[in-house]
C-alpha cells in the first residue's frame, strides 16, 4: 500500500496536460487544450483538458477525471498501479509496505502478464549483453545490421539462448508461475516438457503506448527454410497484434511534433530509420494494416506516409490498406523506394539530410501514386484502363469529406484526361454501393443478434439527440437498474439486468446524452457496472453534484410517474413496477425512432439546400433516406407502432 504523502506528491506533480499528451495529440484552445478522445472513436475533437482545474473531460462519451483517473481508464490499471505509473514518469520514489505472498497471488491476470513480460525482456536483454552465446550470436547480428549500441539498448533488444528450456527454467527458479509463462506465450508445454517459444532467436520487445512490454517478436538466425523467419507472441489478455504498432511508444512524441507518421512493415525497418534520425516511424509488424492501427495513428496526426519497398506484388497488396486509411479521414501519401531496397537497407545508404530530401521529393499523393502504378499496368489496353479508372474512383468514394472528394475528382480528371462529370457518375455509383453494403451489414447483424437487443441504427447518424427519451431512460436506470430484464437461458449464460441492457444499447450505437446531468448519471452507472461495484439509489441521492442529487430525488420519488411516451394513446395499463420488463425495451426503441425521425428531417432539409441541384449529393442523401425509412419500419414493428415514411 502506497503511503498518503507519496500519493499526494504524485497527484500534485502529475500535470494533466503532460500526462494526457503522452497519449493524445492536444492543441491549445483558449485556456484549455482539445484533442480526439482516446476512449471512443470520433473524428471531431470533443476531448477537453483543463490545466487550471487539473482535469480532462470528453463531451462525446462523458469520460472525465484527473491524471490518475486518466491512466486508470486508458491503461486499464488499478489505482495503485496508476500511481506507480505516474511516479515512474516523474521520478518519484514510492514508499509502500512489502506485499505478502497472498497479496501477490491476488494480483489480476493482466498485472501478472505485464510482470512476466517485463521480466522476460530484462532476461533476454541481459543474455544479449552479458552471456557469451548472446554476445557472440545475438549482439554480433545486431552490429552486423548496423545498429548502434545506444539504439540496441533503447529498443531493449535481446537474445534467447539456443537451449530449448533455458528461459523456462530460469523463470521458474525466480518464482514465476508456469500458468502465466504459458498464457504470455513465452513458454510452451508439451509431452511433460517445457520449451521456450523463442529459443535461438534475437528478440524485439513490443511496447504498449505507455511503454509497457506486452509481447515479443523474434527472428531466427538460421538459414533453414523450414523454420519460420519470425515468430510473434500469441494473443493474450495484454497483447493483441491488430491493436498495436511496433515502435509507437518511441515515435509518438515525434509524430506529434512533426504532425506526420511514416508507416513501414518490419521491426528492423523501424529501428534503422529511427537510428538515421527519422523517429516518427511505426510498423504494422508484417500484418495487413488494421482499423485499430489506423485509429492509433489518427490520435496524433492526420498525415500518413506509407513506405513501400521495390517489390511490385507487395505494393499492390498493400494498396488495399489505403482505402481503410481514407475511410478514417487521414491524408495519405505513398513513398516507393528504389528496386531492391527496403527502409532498413535504404536508410543505411544515405545520411539524415539526404534521406529526408529523398522522402520529401519522392512521396506522392495516393491518387498520383495509384494512377502512375496502374497506368503502367494498363498501358494502351482500353479494358484495363477502364478498370484503372474505376479502381481509383472507388478509393476516392471512401473519403468521408465532400470537399476532399471533390478535390481528388478534379485531380483525377486532370491526370486521366477524363471529364469530371463522368468521374462523378462513377463516384456516385460507388457511394450508393457503399451505403447499400452498410445497410446489408446492418441487416446481417440484425439477423444474427440476440433477441434481447433492439435493431441498430445506421452508422452515418451523428449528433442527434432526444431530450424527453433521455429523461425516460435515466428514470428506468435509477429505478430498476438492478432488476433482471432477461433471465439466463440456453442461449444466454448470464442474467441481463436493466442497467446492463441500457448501457449496452447506448454504447453499441455510440449514442450520446446531450443533457450533461443525464450523461454524468449514465457514466457513473456504467463505471460501477463495468467494475462490478454494487450501486443503489442512495449513491445518486447523496451525490456530490447537487444537480444529480435533485434530479435523482425527483426520479426516485414515488410521486414521479414516467410519461409512458411509447404507449399508444398514452394509456397507462400497469404500474412501472409491474411493466418495466416490457417498458424498458420499448423506451429504447422509441428513443431510436425519435433519433431516426430527427435525422430524416435533417437530411430532407439538406436535400432542399443542395446547391445547383447537384445530382450526386442528392442521390447520396436519398439513399440515406431509404436506409432510415427501412430502419424506421423495422423499429416500428418491434414496438408495435405504425409509422409514416419520408420520401
Amino acid at each position: 500500500m502506497i503511503d498518503n504523502n507519496t500519493v499526494q506528491k504524485i497527484i500534485d506533480t502529475a500535470e494533466i496536460v503532460d500526462v494526457v499528451n503522452d497519449f493524445v495529440s492536444l492543441k491549445k484552445r483558449g485556456v484549455n487544450y482539445i484533442g480526439l478522445c482516446p476512449f471512443h472513436n470520433e473524428k471531431t475533437p470533443s476531448f477537453i483538458v483543463s490545466p487550471a482545474k487539473g482535469i480532462y473531460k470528453c463531451f462525446g462519451c462523458g469520460n472525465a477525471g484527473n491524471s490518475v483517473r486518466f491512466i486508470m481508464e486508458h491503461e486499464k490499471l488499478s489505482y495503485p498501479e496508476s500511481l506507480k505509473h505516474l511516479a515512474k514518469k516523474y521520478n518519484i520514489e514510492v514508499f509502500e509496505k512489502e506485499q505478502t505472498t497472498e497479496e501477490k497471488e491476488k494480483r489480476s491476470e493482466q498485472d501478472s502478464l505485464y510482470i512476466v513480460s517485463a521480466y522476460a525482456q530484462k532476461y533476454f536483454t541481459k543474455i544479449l549483453h552479458e552471456n557469451n552465446e548472446g554476445k557472440a550470436i545475438g549482439l554480433s547480428y545486431f552490429y552486423e545490421r548496423g545498429f548502434r549500441l545506444d539504439i540496441i539498448k533503447k529498443f531493449e533488444l535481446g537474445y534467447s539462448l539456443e537451449k530449448r528450456d533455458a528461459f523456462a527454467k530460469h523463470a521458474q527458479k525466480s518464482s514465476y508461475k508456469l500458468d502465466y509463462l504459458e498464457k504470455s506465450g513465452l513458454v510452451i508445454k508439451g509431452n511433460n516438457n517445457l520449451f521456450d517459444r523463442f529459443s535461438g532467436r534475437v528478440i524485439f520487445p513490443i511496447h504498449s503506448i505507455s511503454g509497457k512490454v506486452i509481447g515479443f517478436g523474434a527472428r531466427t538466425l538460421k538459414s533453414d527454410k523450414k523454420i519460420a523467419k519470425y515468430l510473434n507472441s500469441p494473443e493474450s489478455q495484454i497483447y493483441h497484434k491488430s491493436n498495436i504498432l511496433y515502435g509507437y511508444y518511441f515515435a509518438k512524441q515525434q509524430i506529434i511534433k512533426t504532425d506526420k507518421c511514416y508507416l513501414v512493415e518490419g521491426y528492423t525497418d523501424v529501428i534503422s530509420l529511427y537510428q538515421s534520425g527519422i523517429e516518427n516511424v511505426v510498423a504494422s509488424s508484417g500484418t495487413s494494416l488494421t482499423l485499430n492501427q489506423i485509429r492509433l495513428i489518427n490520435r496524433f496526426t492526420k498525415n500518413l506516409t506509407i513506405i513501400f519497398d521495390g517489390d511490385e506484388a507487395g505494393i499492390k497488396a498493400s494498396l488495399r490498406g489505403i482505402d481503410m486509411v481514407l475511410k478514417e479521414g487521414l491524408n495519405v501519401k505513398v513513398l516507393s523506394l528504389p528496386t531492391g531496397e527496403d527502409p532498413d537497407s535504404f536508410s543505411k545508404s544515405l545520411n539524415y539530410d539526404a534521406l529526408i530530401k529523398y522522402f520529401n521529393n519522392n512521396e506522392l499523393d495516393f491518387i498520383k501514386f495509384k494512377t502512375k502504378l496502374l497506368q503502367e499496368e494498363a498501358k494502351n489496353d482500353p479494358i484495363k484502363s477502364s478498370t484503372l479508372i474505376s479502381d481509383i474512383v472507388k478509393s476516392i468514394s471512401y473519403i468521408p469529406d465532400n470537399i476532399t472528394r471533390s478535390v481528388y475528382i478534379k485531380e483525377c480528371s486532370t491526370l486521366l484526361n477524363i471529364k469530371e462529370e463522368v468521374l462523378y457518375n462513377t463516384l456516385n455509383s460507388f457511394r450508393k454501393k457503399n451505403l447499400t453494403n452498410e445497410y446489408k451489414k446492418v441487416k446481417r447483424n440484425e439477423r444474427n443478434q440476440s433477441k434481447t437487443t433492439s435493431a441498430p441504427l445506421p452508422a452515418f447518424i451523428d449528433d442527434v439527440y432526444s431530450k424527453n427519451e433521455e429523461h425516460e431512460i435515466i428514470y428506468f436506470l435509477l429505478n430498476f437498474g438492478n432488476e433482471i430484464l432477461y433471465p439466463a437461458n440456453e442461449t444466454k449464460n448470464n442474467d441481463i439486468a436493466v442497467a446492463q441492457y441500457i448501457i449496452d444499447e447506448i454504447q453499441n450505437e455510440d449514442l450520446k446524452f446531450k443533457n450533461l446531468i443525464y450523461k454524468k448519471i449514465f457514466e457513473d452507472y456504467k463505471y460501477h457496472i463495468t467494475n462490478n461495484i454494487n450501486i443503489d439509489e442512495k449513491y445518486f441521492t447523496n451525490h456530490i453534484n447537487k444537480s444529480i442529487c435533485t434530479l435523482s430525488a425527483s426520479l426516485l420519488s414515488k410521486n414521479y410517474k414516467p410519461s409512458k411516451i411509447w404507449e399508444t394513446g398514452g394509456i397507462i395499463v400497469e404500474t412501472p413496477e409491474k411493466s418495466y420488463k416490457t417498458d424498458v425495451p420499448k423506451c429504447i426503441i422509441t428513443y431510436k425512432l425519435k433519433i431516426i425521425q430527427m435525422a430524416l428531417r435533417h437530411i430532407i432539409q439538406q436535400v432542399k439546400e443542395v446547391q445547383n441541384n447537384d445530382e450526386n449529393i442528392i442521390s447520396e442523401l436519398q439513399n440515406k433516406i431509404k436506409v432510415l425509412n427501412e430502419k424506421k419500419i423495422l423499429l416500428a414493428k418491434e414496438s408495435g407502432q405504425r409509422t409514416i415514411l419520408y420520401m
